[in-house]
């Protein structure tokens, strides 16, 4: 069974999340696989998938409710057949659909009791794709390109009882009924089906024979806009005016190596989350001001200075794929402009015109606090590489709640002060913060594995080599040494042992580790989720949510 996630679930529907789907591009070409559960979790993972309409001579559409074992969408009125084409021969195809046609007729079998043969591949017609996203909750989503196969069989169906607790066949009339009913509650139809009922079926009921001039060729878009596309401008535009007040900032300085050094990761580029965070967060509870954008900045300044000492004590040389403060100049130029960059941070709290005198006591004790947690899980993080004995997952969760979460934590928090929210809303953006900074770090240590160097912007695979004690290695730590000779082998030895890197992330991911460390982010994802629903629905909680999202599918 794949991962905690699916404790009490169904053992059959349990076991099919196991099953290789294709991830595909936008263009729906095959990019590789991954297992149903990965795919269909979290922020989803774009795959292939089909939809079967199954008219009868009556030109009655059969439908059919889900099971309630289902594990995602239980209990809904779908199309006649929905699934998955797998990562297996036969159904990898892509010419002419063959691929999703072959899959179709294996899960009419499956799902509705079709025998194989009673409808031919060759009499599923291939009209048309959509891509759409469907969430269910804060753990299970939709994220799919779906091929959309009509035909015209008189079949008698014999329902698998654990996919579907129903079929229908219903007339147009008998459809539109039962979006009456969904309108009212009554019932729920498929977000899936509901796109192609609103989008496509209506003009292709009385052309069922032959759908020949229904077929596009293209990919209809019905998808929730990603944070890099929905609400762009609004990041776009806290992002610019944050930098603003850096590049001010840092000008001020009267030696240009000083600023140089200073200037040179922020020049970089970066996400700028932690700039532009207390902005979407003001925004989401309702008043924004420019006193965000000076906060934003200030933090984001705090955030490049822990870079800057942290490459050095990691002896890291590359940053955002560009020589590391410490290369590009030298140590003490480094170590000076990392002072520098803290001080310079509360100086530009302090002289923020927009920023109110009676919140400065609460906001440089908030900002100091976070200072202090992110040296103080720094600190933890070293002192782990020294220890004999086993490092233990709570400590493990208490050194990156300080060191990388604390941040995301104060920005939203910070955000909602300036904002003037009130307690209850200033925790609820807290917690969210805590959150996603948890789910976030423990993304970037699976990224650090599953990464390479040149997306990455450093060395793929370092955490491993420097012996970090990540989730995924305290897990790896736990298992049979026998199961992991590469791993034990090159665990903290440095650049010796980069040839058995490969095999090292093999074994750690053939026990289960970096599953493990992927579920525990799902974990804390969720849990962000359910903090936003404090706040009102607006733009600016939409893109929150996304950037909740983007946590698990993003790879820099």
């Amino acid at each position: 069974m794949a991962g905690d996630v699916l404790e009490g679930e169904d053992p059959e529907q349990a076991d099919m999340m196991d099953e290789m789907c294709i991830l595909v591009d936008e263009g729906d070409m095959p990019i590789g696989s991954a297992s149903k559960l990965d795919c269909h979790r979290g922020a989803g993972l774009r795959h292939r998938a089909f939809s079967v309409l199954i008219f009868d001579e009556q030109n009655r559409l059969l439908l059919q409710k889900r099971a309630s074992d289902k594990i995602t969408f239980p209990g809904v009125w779908a199309n006649s057949c929905c699934s998955h084409p797998l990562d297996i021969e036969g159904e990898r195809e892509t010419d002419d659909a063959s691929g999703v046609r072959n899959a179709a007729v294996r899960k009419m079998e499956q799902e509705l009791g079709i025998p194989i043969g009673t409808i031919s591949q060759e009499s599923l017609q291939f009209v048309t794709r959509m891509e759409y996203e469907a969430r269910m909750n804060e753990v299970w989503v939709e994220h799919e390109i779906d091929h959309v196969l009509v035909t015209r069989a008189n079949v008698e169906v014999n329902p698998n009882p654990n996919e579907i607790d129903e079929c229908r066949w219903v007339t147009q009339n008998e459809l539109e009924d039962m979006v009456k009913a969904h309108n009212a509650g009554e019932l729920v139809i498929a977000p899936w089906f509901d796109l192609i009922r609103i989008n496509l079926l209506k003009d292709w009921w009385n052309d069922i024979d032959d759908m020949s001039k229904h077929v596009d060729g293209v990919i209809h878009r019905f998808i929730k806009e990603r944070p890099d596309r929905a609400g762009l401008s609004m990041m776009e535009r806290h992002r610019v005016a944050a930098e603003q007040c850096i590049a001010r900032a840092i000008e001020k300085s009267t030696e240009p190596r000083l600023a140089g050094a200073m200037m040179h990761l922020i020049e970089g580029g970066g996400k700028r989350l932690r700039a532009v965070l207390p902005s979407l967060v003001g925004e989401a509870v309702g008043h924004h001001h420019a006193g965000h954008h000076d906060l934003g900045a200030a933090i984001e300044i705090i955030h490049n200075f822990t870079l800057v000492h942290d490459d050095i004590m990691d002896n890291d040389p590359i940053r955002r794929g560009r020589p590391a403060v410490h290369i590009a100049y030298d140590m003490p130029t480094a170590i000076n402009a990392g002072d520098a960059m803290l001080a310079l941070a509360f100086e530009m709290i302090a002289e923020s015109k927009d920023i109110r005198g009676d919140m400065m006591r609460d906001l440089v004790r908030v900002i100091g606090r976070m200072v202090r947690n992110v040296s103080e899980g720094q600190q933890m993080d070293m002192d782990f590489e020294n220890r004999e004995d086993m490092v233990s997952e709570e400590e493990y969760l208490q050194m990156i709640s300080g060191k990388t979460a604390a941040m995301f934590e104060t920005c939203a928090l910070t955000g909602a002060m300036l904002s003037g929210a009130s307690n209850e809303i200033q925790q609820a953006c807290r917690m969210w913060g805590l959150e996603t900074g948890l789910c976030f770090q423990l993304m970037d240590d699976i990224i650090d594995i599953t990464g390479d160097t040149e997306t990455l912007g450093k060395p793929a695979g370092s955490d491993v080599l420097e012996g970090k004690r990540t989730l995924m290695a305290i897990h790896a730590l736990k298992q049979d040494p026998a199961d992991l000779p590469a791993f034990h082998a090159i665990f903290g030895k440095g650049e010796s042992g980069k040839d058995l890197l490969p095999k090292a992330i093999e074994e750690m991911n053939s026990v289960g580790s970096i599953e493990y460390g992927r579920n525990r982010a799902m974990e804390h994802h969720s849990a962000a989720h359910i903090h936003l629903r404090n706040l009102e629905v607006s733009e600016a909680r939409t893109i929150l949510e996304n950037l909740t999202d983007w946590q698990l599918e993003r790879m820099s």
